[in-house]
């Protein structure tokens, strides 16, 4: 596997931006926040509030040009000068969790899921129900990044995100590591409500427009539906994912 199992310091953090998402993450006392980063222009009561929060909190505050603060954001309207870097406890290598005395039993792996907006509610369903954990890969899914966790309503933060290089990786090792490989499809016959399913299971999740790939898909144990009875092609990935962590909760009770 090389460097692709392990998990570079990038990947410990979750960056936020903007004044007020800033501030609130300063003001978390369940957080913990690394550094804030304040553009070289920014002045004012705003910048003054932030590095009062800052200092309060016992963070470091670097300054750098706005242009680097609009970089780092990756959003050149919205990120008002301001964006702090909040460490993701919950966050590790795949390769780590698979090696733990108790494995997890039930995960998600996203799978060419480009939107940020979908990647952070499925973060936020999977936390929400109590899934162990979900497989964001380096490649291929939309970068933990300022949208995602905006979309998460702050919940990426504190899910339980598992790390590795690709899609396929995280099936090669799922599948070397005993899991059963379930992939959401629409034209499968079993359903998720009537599968059987071993100790260990995993549930891939495609993306937007192409679904799960086919590099994924031939290491897939068993294609399973979601039932539809109205007329309506496919759900919102998100929307897909929500319906599986919940059924996975009523299993569970």
């Amino acid at each position: 596997m090389g460097d692709e199992s392990t998990i570079s310091p990038k990947d410990r953090f979750l960056t936020v931006y903007g004044r007020k998402p800033v501030l609130e993450a300063l003001a978390d006392g369940g957080l913990r926040v690394d550094k804030v980063i304040l553009a070289d222009t920014a002045r004012g009561p705003g910048a003054a509030e932030i590095q009062r929060a800052a200092k309060e909190a016992g963070v470091p505050v670097q300054r750098a040009s706005a242009h680097r603060v609009k970089v780092l954001a990756g959003n050149g309207k919205q990120d008002q000068g301001v964006l702090a870097d909040v460490l993701a406890p919950r966050m590790r290598a795949l390769s780590a969790a698979l090696g733990d005395r108790r494995p997890p039993s039930r995960v998600l792996l996203l799978d060419g899921i480009t939107t940020p907006a979908n990647v952070g509610m499925i973060l936020r369903t999977a936390t929400a129900a109590g899934l162990d954990g979900v497989i964001v890969p380096r490649r291929g899914v939309a970068a933990l990044d300022p949208l995602v966790v905006k979309a998460s309503a702050g919940v990426a933060f504190r899910a339980p995100v598992l790390r590795c290089g690709s899609a396929r990786e995280a099936a090669e090792m799922l599948t070397e590591a005993g899991y059963g490989l379930y992939a959401l499809g629409a034209s499968a016959r079993t359903t998720v409500f009537d599968i059987d399913l071993p100790q260990r299971a995993a549930f891939v999740l495609g993306g937007e427009t192409a679904g799960v790939g086919p590099e994924v898909g031939e290491l897939v144990t068993e294609w399973v539906s979601i039932p539809m009875p109205g007329d309506v092609e496919s759900l919102n990935v998100s929307a897909a994912a929500a319906v599986l962590s919940f059924e996975l909760v009523r299993r569970a009770r």
